[in-house]
């Protein structure tokens, strides 16, 4: 079976820098859309979902930073991966992207090899998240569920409803248990109550986004859907051991 090619989205106004890149890029089997500027972006992505986004710094009508901080308050497409590429020597533009969320912050003139291998290692690194994570289609065979799939199964469950604060009762109706049984099974298999498996599941969904490179802990708080960013680090630091910010500096 032939491997997929990963879906990118390129924005850069110099025409011959972008074509070149797109072509290294294409050349590297990867498809590549080519825009160059970031108002063009933000219309192709309501259509369209890349794989990762490349885009230079500095263009007309909207720049790349602008761009970015758009995309990150889209839940449609504010975990695509995004790469920063630029000319810019400065150190304070360089660590504001950072602070920003972008994954990775490129110099130019660089080595197209450089740019390849940071765009795989983020992909492969997303896709082993999107499998840890993926629901087992087989895992529910009987409503009576194997201590594995009753597990599976309330991981799909606070999968699929994340963002928003885990309604314990509806958990258990989707389990076809009572409120009481939830905790106790979840107490036996897991050492915990269902509350801090909950809370410790959207840590841990947490610590995965760091890992592929996040740096918005506004973004970490909305995309876990924790009730206030002051209770996110409270809860992160409790479990982890560190701050987000001392916890960064371990990456």
């Amino acid at each position: 079976m032939r491997e997929k090619k990963g879906q990118i989205l390129l924005l850069e106004d110099d025409l011959a820098l972008g074509g070149l890149i797109s072509e290294v890029l294409q050349l590297s089997n990867f498809n590549v859309h080519w825009l160059v500027d970031g108002v063009k972006a933000l219309e192709y992505l309501q259509n369209n979902l890349p794989d990762i986004i490349i885009s230079d710094l500095m263009m007309p009508n909207m720049d790349g930073e602008e761009l970015f901080v758009n995309i990150r308050k889209n839940n449609k497409f504010n975990t695509i991966p995004f790469i920063i590429i630029t000319a810019n020597m400065d150190d304070g533009v360089k660590y504001r992207q950072l602070e920003n969320g972008v994954n990775d912050y490129i110099m130019k003139p660089f080595k197209s090899r450089e740019l390849i291998l940071k765009i795989r290692n983020l992909l492969v690194l997303r896709h082993n998240i999107e499998k840890k994570y993926k629901p087992d289609p087989f895992s529910k065979v009987t409503i009576k569920l194997s201590e594995k799939d009753f597990l599976l199964s309330v991981n799909e469950y606070i999968l699929k409803n994340l963002k928003s604060k885990i309604d314990m009762e509806e958990l258990a109706t989707h389990l076809f248990i009572s409120r009481s049984t939830l905790d106790k099974r979840i107490r036996k298999l897991a050492n915990k109550n269902i509350s801090q498996y909950v809370r410790e599941f959207k840590l841990e969904y947490a610590i995965k986004l760091i890992d592929l490179g996040e740096r918005n802990v506004q973004f970490l708080v909305d995309a876990t859907g924790f009730n206030s960013f002051s209770y996110f680090s409270t809860s992160f630091k409790s479990y982890v051991g560190l701050s987000t910010r001392d916890y960064f500096k371990t990456l």
